[in-house]
């Protein structure tokens, strides 16, 4: 199957989608796709079945009877057939939909299948017995995909013991797009406007499409217009999507709770402690929260560099961050319309440090990841994490934003570069000492070499001093927001 020409990059994706939906065989087969809310994972599966002839049944919130209702109607359209099915339950249902391929591999979707799981708790199971030898003998070749956001429960359903451990011939995690793909897909070709409109919307397609109905900063000078009239605006569906986030997790029942936790890390609260000091809770109590949050991707805990017993959470969605940092506070001025002006010019040092600051450190951490070149960091890659160094004679810490790790080929890792991100500085020699001292300090420590390299992110430039060093020492590497984008 070809993949159709509206449909941006996915390539990976589809692949794998029409692979499956065309393996070949007598038995029906199971496939799970998952993934946050807006990537584009309907309208993925709607173009498999489409081109395929599969059929498709997007689940609603509703109780059992009403489900099995939908879905008798929609199978009956399907087939052709004037009369809806009457299903009494899901094991009639599955049954006649395992029946589905009479003319060859079929594709058969559910979409929101957790709505149906949630009013009909066995149906995993029911699929499950749908699936097992014996049943397969009156099966046809169905290439059955389940669908859902919520990551918590797809997360489980082929995990443990669940009833489906074992059946999937497909796992598939449709991720949000990367910074980079992220500016291709807004068409925006400046880098630090594609960047700075990344720290708000992140990289999900829909904020495009359906919440700005395609309207794209022009340009740095358009940019703060921009957030203006399609993101602090009241009138706009993005306005309010970051709350409807929450409310949408059906994990999630004490949303002030977690609204409370997300504000406590935008606010540059990383460590569990640091939260619960910013709640007033104790951090006992914020264990489970912040599990949850974990659970359904809302989140990430991230492990020190250099600590192994220390960490890092942050927020995976940059939308929520800005609502947070920026938004949530002056909610009450932002609901007025006419203020969204004056409330973005307060918050400008807000924006830099709270949301683009961060956001460019963890752009910085990917592209050491996954664009730059080996040879830009010296050896092989094996991960990319930010971290703090002790220095013990002032009694001190000092934050590293990237340090790459690389394989040694025997089990070992080894520092290959340190490196620390600025956004609205332009990097000088002192910034460049100071990498050397942290060096230092970790060369104490046997972690680091002097070959280590020291690389500087700048989102606004490097001093002629700078530069005159790093024409002469290849272990300094200054790199540009233009090498982001474009370079390895």
């Amino acid at each position: 199957m070809d993949k159709p020409a509206e449909m941006f990059d996915r390539t990976f994706e589809w692949a794998e989608l029409t692979r499956f939906a065309a393996l070949p065989g007598p038995q029906a087969m199971l496939g799970v796709v998952s993934g946050r809310r807006r990537q584009g994972k309907t309208f993925l599966l709607d173009a498999v079945t489409r081109a395929g002839g599969g059929f498709m049944f997007t689940a609603t919130e509703t109780t059992e009877a009403d489900a099995l209702r939908q879905f008798g109607e929609a199978l009956a359209r399907y087939r052709g057939q004037a009369t809806p099915f009457r299903f009494a339950h899901w094991d009639e249902a599955v049954t006649e939909l395992m029946r589905l391929a009479d003319r060859g591999p079929t594709t058969a979707v559910i979409d929101e299948f957790p709505f149906l799981a949630k009013a009909s708790p066995a149906l995993p199971s029911v699929i499950q017995r749908a699936l097992d030898p014996a049943a397969q003998h009156t099966n046809t070749p169905v290439r059955l995909l389940l669908c859902g956001s919520a990551l918590s429960f797809m997360g489980k359903l082929l995990a443990g013991n669940a009833p489906l451990r074992g059946r999937a011939g497909l796992e598939l995690v449709v991720p949000t797009l990367d910074y980079r793909l992220a500016a291709e897909f807004w068409e925006i070709s400046d880098p630090r406007t594609a960047l700075m409109t990344n720290a708000i919307v992140g990289g999900t397609p829909a904020y495009r499409r359906e919440f700005t109905q395609g309207d794209t900063p022009r340009g740095p000078d358009d940019f703060d217009d921009w957030v203006a009239r399609a993101v602090l605006n009241p009138a706009r569906p993005l306005f309010r999507e970051a709350r409807y986030l929450l409310a949408e997790e059906p994990e999630l029942h004490d949303v002030a709770l977690y609204h409370s936790v997300l504000a406590a890390i935008a606010a540059g609260n990383a460590s569990r402690g640091g939260i619960a000091d910013y709640l007033g809770r104790k951090s006992t109590d914020l264990a489970h929260p912040l599990s949850v949050l974990q659970d359904v991707g809302m989140i990430t805990h991230e492990t020190d560099a250099f600590r192994r017993n220390r960490s890092a959470y942050r927020i995976a969605e940059p939308l929520v961050t800005f609502y947070h940092a920026v938004m949530r506070p002056a909610w009450g001025d932002l609901e007025r319309p006419g203020r969204a002006a004056a409330v973005w010019t307060r918050a400008q040092s807000t924006f830099r440090s709270k949301v683009i600051g961060p956001h460019f450190e963890q752009v910085c951490r990917e592209w050491s990841r996954w664009y730059a070149a080996p040879e830009t960091h010296g050896g092989q890659i094996s991960r990319v994490a930010g971290g703090t160094v002790n220095d013990p004679m002032v009694r001190a810490t000092h934050e590293v934003d990237a340090a790459v790790y690389g394989d040694t080929g025997d089990g070992r890792e080894t520092l290959l570069a340190i490196g620390e991100a600025k956004w609205n500085d332009v990097m000088g020699t002192g910034h460049l000492e100071r990498l050397r001292h942290v060096r230092g300090l970790l060369a104490k420590g046997g972690t680091a070499t002097d070959r280590t390299r020291l690389q500087c992110f700048s989102g606004a430039g490097f001093t002629d001093d700078l530069h005159r060093l790093a024409d002469k020492d290849p272990t300094i590497q200054l790199i540009g927001i233009d090498r982001l984008y474009r370079g390895t």
